[in-house]
């Protein structure tokens, strides 16, 4: 049992205190999973730049050596703030690959969160209350964002297990359920050079949309790939740079609500994780049917 929230901005007003709504939703979740928590936030992008995000489990000592090694480069002008074991690296978009190669070759005990021109992924080990003061999510701006408490049950609990899983460049995954055949799965997805972090299913399930994105397929396209070759329960929310997409397995045994008003689209695994919404009273609200992909985008 996880618990699982989604907010898609129609307006500035929700926008500009984005990070507050997605944590009261968050913490209201926080009995449907104790083990850790973590939130995908996008921001406005800046021209030309991307963010690499990576987490330590040292990151005084770590991040100190980080910066130093990237001022060495004279060539790479870049920008890195600190957020307890996280910190978000902006830089030229040209010189994405070369960073994120040098940083996964020279700091092993770093861990790259995602890559992204507007997404930004804090997760942790605890409570929903306690990661989200961590990263002060409540103080962030931005168009959209999804977020998940976890009950581990398909792999341990670590910093690396929690979600959103991002296995492609503003693209990430939360998920409440579990997947039977996700090591064959990943077994394949390892043929065609995706990386794993972790053994969790989770991940499995985001490559899996990576990958037929990466080959084409929308994200529409690939949720419903997802309904033919993904055995088990599932409840997906899928973040991309433009919205966010929603997806129930064919029996949605697992609980989903959704409401939406002329100022936003939000989601949740209750309904009460909606209640602190503004006007969620005069909402539309509804239950996602099973097998049928929802999206909202800008």
């Amino acid at each position: 049992m996880c618990g699982i929230v989604g907010l898609f901005s129609k307006k500035e007003v929700i926008s500009s205190n984005l990070g507050l709504h997605l944590s009261k939703m968050l913490e209201s979740m926080s009995d449907r999973g104790p083990d850790s928590a973590g939130l995908a936030i996008y921001g406005k992008p800046t021209a030309r730049k991307t963010k690499i995000m990576v987490q330590s489990q040292a990151p005084e000592t770590d991040f100190k050596m980080l910066k130093k090694f990237l001022l060495s480069k004279k060539s790479l002008p870049f920008d890195l703030k600190i957020h307890s074991t996280h910190a978000v690296i902006k830089l030229d978009i040209k010189n994405k690959d070369l960073v994120t190669g040098l940083i996964k070759n020279t700091f092993p005990n770093l861990r790259i969160l995602s890559v992204g021109k507007k997404m930004e992924i804090y997760k942790e080990v605890g409570k929903p209350v306690e990661v989200v003061k961590r990263f002060s999510i409540h103080k962030m701006k931005g168009s959209h964002g999804i977020g998940h408490t976890r009950m581990a049950t398909e792999s341990a609990v670590t910093t690396l297990g929690a979600h959103p899983f991002s296995t492609g460049e503003d693209q990430c995954l939360v998920h409440n359920g579990s997947l039977s055949n996700h090591n064959s799965l990943r077994r394949e997805l390892i043929r065609k050079d995706m990386i794993f972090e972790t053994e969790n299913d989770s991940e499995v399930a985001a490559s899996f949309i990576t990958d037929k994105m990466k080959y084409g397929q929308s994200l529409k396209e690939a949720l419903e790939s997802a309904l033919i070759e993904l055995d088990g329960f599932f409840t997906f929310v899928v973040g991309t740079e433009n919205g966010f997409g929603v997806l129930r397995d064919p029996i949605a045994c697992k609980p989903a609500v959704l409401a939406e008003t002329s100022d936003y689209v939000a989601f949740g695994s209750e309904y009460r994780a909606l209640t602190s919404l503004p006007n969620i009273e005069k909402a539309r609200v509804w239950e996602p049917e099973p097998a049928t992909v929802y999206f909202w985008g800008h």
